[in-house]
């Protein structure tokens, strides 16, 4: 934060000496002056001569009396380390980690209103490479994809995130949207995921910029962070889809439209689908259901065009053998099952990050059970950032909007488990 300089005007008032009898005289004269102005006081991180600096570290700045005016990170060899300054000017964050056992020099200057500027080097030295355990990120949002305009960023971690890190953990997560539309991480309640996502969907077209600058970062007293992942995509055109377990219909839409209704078989009452708003999490032409090893499983069978919606198994597939139940009963595994021809025709439509909302079933979608960033409010999702969010970061849609509303394939989950039970 930049601390403006407060100028003090002090008032020095000279005296007339006393005056002889019969002069002339034009009467007393008051000199005022300014003081003069300080030049800016600049403290830096980490501080000069520090060793065994964290490879996640990057140069904090705290100004007063002035703001500052460049900063500049050379290594051992005088080669420039580039670095991007953060939106609230505390700091300046390197491109990528720093190497381990390396000796560092930032330089930051600093000016005044008054024109002075100050100057302040560190020079710091980096640990040796850590032995602490690392904790397993898995960033689930892939570069030059393109996604539908629900897809939040999700990172995974093994073994959870403690509380008491999250802000630490969270401080290195930087997502950057073109055009601009600010959101916020929010963690699951076990520290096994977090997800980040805008008031609003995203508008058809962004790109989003993502990084997680974790490697080296230290987690707590006994981990430390495993990599630097980024990846940058953009958001594709507009599709949802409203599964409604009373009619047994699929409502299609694309940007606000009705595109085609589809029947649908969803969970018998022993293993019931999810209700509630998730995503598409990923697509797959062909694959298998294997529940062997599952409570209420025991069979493997492949199926093709399918599209994953739950971490525990919950998939939008081809089902030609439940066709003549499809619109009338459910008779799933907790999968919605559509015909051979339906579900063609929807791979062809949907997008990963599409969201699916699904109404009527007799269980509710577990948190963090998929991406579930749009399955609570904007205020319920904003309460699990474990940072201020700005007050003025609001919805313009309605808190629960219509799935048809115009909007303005994953790697393995480390957590939680995943499954392809299906079915």
């Amino acid at each position: 934060m930049f601390v403006r300089r407060r100028l003090t005007l002090f008032a020095m008032t000279v005296a007339a000496a006393p005056l002889a009898v019969g002069a002339c005289t034009a009467g007393p004269k008051s000199v005022v002056k300014q003081a003069e102005a300080a030049p800016p006081s600049v403290t830096v991180t980490p501080a000069d001569r520090a060793r065994d600096v964290p490879i996640s570290a990057e140069v904090g700045t705290r100004v007063s009396n002035g703001r500052v005016t460049g900063v500049r990170l050379t290594d051992d060899k005088g080669r420039p380390v580039a670095a991007q300054a953060r939106e609230d000017g505390s700091g300046w964050v390197p491109d990528r980690p720093l190497a381990n056992s390396r000796t560092y020099t930032a330089e930051v200057t600093a000016a005044g209103d008054s024109g002075k500027t100050t100057t302040r080097k560190t020079t710091f030295t980096t640990m040796a490479k850590s032995t602490k355990p690392a904790v397993t990120s898995e960033l689930y949002f892939q570069d030059k994809q393109t996604y539908g305009t629900a897809m939040p960023v999700v990172l995974g971690f093994d073994p959870p995130i403690p509380e008491q890190a999250r802000a630490d953990v969270q401080r290195r997560l930087f997502v950057k949207t073109d055009p601009p539309q600010p959101g916020t991480w929010s963690w699951m309640s076990d520290g096994k995921q977090a997800e980040y996502r805008a008031p609003d969907h995203w508008k058809p077209g962004t790109r989003i910029s993502v990084r997680s600058a974790l490697e080296g970062l230290p987690i707590g007293k006994e981990a430390v962070g495993d990599s630097d992942r980024v990846a940058t995509a953009r958001v594709g055109r507009q599709v949802s889809l409203d599964i409604d377990n009373t009619t047994k219909q699929m409502t299609v839409y694309q940007d606000g439209k009705v595109l085609r209704k589809l029947p649908v078989s969803l969970g018998k009452p022993s293993t019931p689908s999810s209700s509630g708003t998730m995503v598409i999490m990923e697509k797959h032409e062909h694959t298998t259901f294997d529940t062997r090893g599952e409570p209420d499983g025991g069979y493997v069978v492949d199926v093709d065009d399918a599209q994953r919606l739950t971490w525990g198994g919950e998939f939008i597939h081809s089902a030609p053998w439940s066709e003549g139940e499809q619109g009338y009963n459910n008779t799933s595994h907790g999968c919605t099952n559509v015909s051979a021809a339906g579900a063609d025709w929807l791979m062809g439509i949907t997008q990963v990050g599409d969201l699916v909302t699904v109404k009527g079933t007799e269980v509710k979608l577990q948190p963090g059970n998929g991406f579930t960033a749009w399955n609570v409010s904007w205020d319920e999702f904003a309460k699990g950032s474990a940072l201020p969010v700005p007050t003025g970061l609001k919805p313009t849609q309605s808190p629960t909007p219509h799935p048809g509303a115009v909007a303005g394939g994953s790697a393995p989950a480390p957590t939680p488990t995943r499954s392809n039970s299906g079915g």
